[in-house]
Parts: structure tokens; C-alpha cells; sequence
């Protein structure tokens, strides 16, 4: 069955949504994002999925303390992305709990760098490649890079490339569905390679069509915010994926 992955999006240490990553179209939360993750960790998944977005749009981690509450308040995985530029922007964010760092614009932009990255920490470093119109968005969103997700992929695939998060900003925040046919494609021309899916997940039946189509994971944020997709859902799901009868 598909892990789903909560999303917990920060600025300024509170939860946010953006809306097709526009910072102009912010929705904010209630709830602390401690007490939110440990809710989460209760349903039994596997993974967390964090997004420091004042780090994304200025170049360095901004909410490393917020991370470190959420690792001592779970012991569930955490994977943060968002701000991780450099060495010590990626020493940082393991130190502060995190089990997985997501990087975008490095790898776009700076692919020796990832690729250096990718020897040393191995599996602990993900691929985040945010799509628009085909390309690779980076800096938050707010730029386009001149290279496609195919090629992104391609390129690290030889350098030990494990893991993928593929979103299409057309589709994030919207709750209009995915965009099944890219994630399909993509695990179909890298069968090796985990893709997971992110943007416009709108309730459990997207879930279960992802699920039909052997998709490994699944990045749900608004839905649930939203109450489109419950803390029982979640726990239902999880405890199945779990179960051996699942297997």
C-alpha cells in the first residue's frame, strides 16, 4: 500500500499552506507544530514531511527550533527541506533531528554539490524536484531553472539517487487532484528510483487511485488541514499499510 506522509509547511514557526506556492496566497493555522507531528506519529506513519518556506525563500534554514521540538516530540522519520544551501546549512539540519534533507535548488543549480552529497550521506539526502510547466522551479518557488524533471533525475541516478519528491505546483494547495499521469511516467522510465507524490491531493479516493497505480508515497498536506482527509483516515490507512494481510 502507499505510505502517506503529513506535510507540516513553517514560517515563522507556525503551520501554513501556500497556494500553488504563491507566499502571497498563505493560509495560517492553528496548532503548535510539535503538538501537530506527535498527532501524526500517533496515527502510526512512517514518515513526517517538513518544509522550512522562510528558509526556502531566503537561502538558510530559519526553523531549526521548531525541528528540533518536533524530533524530541516523535520518533517517527523526519524529512525537512527547505534552506539546505551548503555544508553547514545541511550539518544544521541533521543535528537538529531531522532523518532525511530534501534539496532543490542545489541540485539544479549546484549538481556537483548534491552529488557530493549524495557519497556521503546516501539514502539520507532526497531529491526535491518541484515542476512547472516541465521545469525544475528552485528558490522557493519563485524561480524557474532551464532543466527538466527527466534530466534532473538522470544525472544522479548514477551518483546513488534513491529518492525523488516530485511536485507539481499547478496542482499544490488546490485540492484538485494529482497529476497521476507525471508519477505513472515517472516510475515507469525509473523503475528504481522511489518517486513520491506531492500537490493537489484533495481526499482518500485520490489516495486509493495513487494506491491503485502501485505508487509508493504520498505527500498529503491541505486535505488534511482542511478536514478533507481525518487523523482517522490516516490511522486507518497507516495500521492496513502495516498489517501483513497488506502485504
Amino acid at each position: 500500500m502507499i505510505s502517506i506522509i503529513p506535510a507540516i509547511d513553517l514560517i515563522d514557526g507556525r503551520c501554513v499552506r501556500l497556494t500553488r506556492g504563491d507566499y502571497s496566497q498563505k493560509k495560517v493555522y492553528d496548532g503548535n507544530p510539535a503538538d501537530l507531528a506527535r498527532s501524526y506519529a500517533d496515527c502510526g506513519v512512517k514518515r513526517i514531511h517538513l518544509v522550512d518556506l522562510d528558509g526556502a525563500r531566503a537561502g538558510a534554514p530559519h526553523n531549526l527550533k521548531t525541528l528540533e521540538q518536533i524530533a524530541k516530540a516523535v520518533s517517527c522519520e523526519l524529512e525537512w527541506g527547505g534552506g539546505i544551501k551548503d555544508d553547514a546549512a545541511l550539518q544544521a539540519v541533521f543535528s537538529a533531528g531531522a532523518s532525511h534533507a530534501i534539496v532543490g535548488s542545489v541540485a539544479a543549480l549546484q549538481p556537483d554539490v548534491f552529488a557530493e552529497w549524495l557519497g556521503r550521506y546516501g539514502e539520507r539526502m532526497i531529491l526535491g524536484a518541484d515542476v512547472r510547466d516541465g521545469f525544475v522551479a528552485v528558490k522557493g518557488w519563485l524561480e524557474v531553472a532551464p532543466v527538466g524533471i527527466d534530466e534532473l533525475i538522470s544525472h544522479f541516478l548514477p551518483a546513488g539517487l534513491k529518492e525523488c519528491i516530485v511536485t507539481e505546483i499547478s496542482r499544490d494547495g488546490m485540492l484538485q487532484g494529482p497529476a497521476a499521469a507525471l508519477y505513472v511516467r515517472l516510475q515507469r522510465d525509473f523503475p528504481g528510483l522511489g518517486i513520491t507524490v506531492s500537490g493537489g491531493i484533495s481526499s482518500m479516493a485520490d489516495i486509493r487511485m495513487l494506491d491503485a497505480l502501485h505508487l509508493g508515497k504520498v505527500i498529503v498536506g491541505k486535505a488534511i488541514y482542511e478536514n478533507h482527509i481525518t487523523l482517522e483516515d490516516i490511522k486507518t490507512w497507516s495500521q492496513s499499510a502495516s498489517s501483513p494481510a497488506s502485504m
